[in-house]
């Protein structure tokens, strides 16, 4: 690839990172839900973009892991620091950053770190469908609900009700709820 031309080993790695930090800055700022539909192994890069998406699926196969610290380097690595705590709480976020292992889809699941494992040939399916539901709903409450978590989940009670109570207002005038 052009863009790499010239570059060291380390320059590469510096200029993938920063390809895959965009990509996830990216899909953190969309405002429609981005649905993670994961079939196979997840690890380092992989692992961050699946955490990325707003709802992941997997498929049975799938297992994810945090591989920076199996190669002498830190697990937290694009974002993961702050996307795993917020999805299984901090604790298991700590174990599974800490020990690099890999976690199966079946525990993803019981864990909550994916919304549902299902049968390997069902993956695609399973994702359309949601993807199909959630198109059914009105695009601003989508993206006014994706950002009242988002927000809500780094912020105090108190400001998370003052936000979600501005949301509220502000979408109660808008056309979609008096179609609603």
């Amino acid at each position: 690839l052009d863009i790499f031309d010239g570059l060291t080993l380390p320059g590469i790695a510096r200029r993938a990172m920063k390809i895959l930090e965009d990509v996830i800055s990216a899909i953190q700022g969309m405002h429609q839900p981005v649905i993670g539909a994961i079939n196979g192994p997840a690890i380092g890069g992989g692992f961050c973009l699946a955490m990325a998406a707003d709802i992941r699926v997997a498929a049975e196969g799938a297992y994810f892991r945090p591989a920076g610290i199996n190669n002498g380097l830190t697990s937290a690595e694009l974002g993961l620091s702050y996307l795993l705590p917020r999805a299984i709480g901090s604790s298991r976020a700590f174990e599974i950053m800490l020990s690099g292992r890999d976690v199966d889809a079946a525990e993803a699941e019981r864990i909550g770190l994916i919304w549902k494992c299902v049968d390997d040939t069902a993956l695609m399916d399973t994702a359309l469908a949601m993807a199909q539901r959630l198109a059914t709903m009105p695009s601003r409450a989508l993206a006014a609900t994706r950002r009242v978590i988002d927000v809500g989940s780094r912020s105090s009670l108190a400001e998370a009700v003052s936000l979600e109570a501005r949301t509220q207002g502000e979408l109660g005038r808008a056309p979609d709820f008096a179609e609603g």
